[in-house]
Parts: structure tokens; C-alpha cells; sequence
């Protein structure tokens, strides 16, 4: 896994696989509405739907939950969708708010259940 550059921060893509591999693997973002995340996420994800987090990270921080807010911006996350096209959105914003380590993971849940990875129905407090 390449660390994105910190002077200089992108969005890196990483696969389900390699996330999953990954010994010291980011922070897990999963930014699919609640029900969608109820119907089964990847192990140890967060979630924080893509509109609570545009508001929170534009106009109201106060609509982030405590957790998020706690994040150093060093943090390595991860983000992830249904199918990769909100994560990248998520993924930006991350970067446009001063986060140096920020990974979108392709295929979203789709390719993560696809390739036979793990998922847990069980909840992580907002």
C-alpha cells in the first residue's frame, strides 16, 4: 500500500483486496446511508453517510459525529460505497479538508462482496 504524499495529498485507490490484506489498513469510512450499511459492511467500518459528511465537512461541523471529529488529519481512512461512485466524492472532500492519507476503494461493496470478503451486520456507534 503507497502512502499518498503528505505535501501533496491525493487519493490513492485500493482495491477490497488489498485493503483487506493490509496489516496496519486505514480507517474504514463507509459512506452508504444506515439501512444500506445495516445490510452488511466490511469488518471494523464506520459509517457516515455522504451527505452528513458534505455537511459536516462544508457548512456545520456539528453534523459530524464525535468520532469523525476526533480524527487527526494524519489518520490513514479509507472510504467506501456501494459501487465507487460516492466514496471518490467522499474520498476529495477528505483531501479538500486537510486529510493527508485518504483511500477510495474500488468496486465498492459490490466488487467487496463479489470477491467473497468478509461482512458483519453489527453496528459501530456513531
Amino acid at each position: 500500500m503507497t502512502q499518498p504524499s503528505s505535501s501533496n495529498s491525493t487519493v490513492v485507490d485500493l482495491s477490497p483486496t488489498d485493503l483487506s490484506q493490509t496489516a496496519n489498513a486505514p480507517l474504514l469510512i463507509d459512506v452508504r446511508s444506515g439501512l444500506e450499511y445495516f445490510t452488511g459492511h466490511a469488518p471494523g467500518a464506520r459509517n457516515l453517510s455522504l451527505p452528513r459528511l458534505l455537511l459536516g465537512l462544508g457548512i456545520w461541523r456539528g453534523f459530524l459525529p464525535q468520532w469523525f471529529r476526533a480524527l487527526p488529519h494524519d489518520q490513514p481512512v479509507a472510504v467506501v460505497c456501494l459501487t465507487a461512485h460516492r466514496s471518490p466524492i467522499a474520498a476529495k472532500q477528505l483531501v479538500k479538508s486537510g486529510f493527508t492519507a485518504v483511500y477510495n476503494i474500488t468496486g465498492g461493496m459490490v466488487e467487496w462482496r463479489r470477491l467473497g470478503l468478509r461482512t458483519e451486520t453489527k453496528a459501530q456507534a456513531s
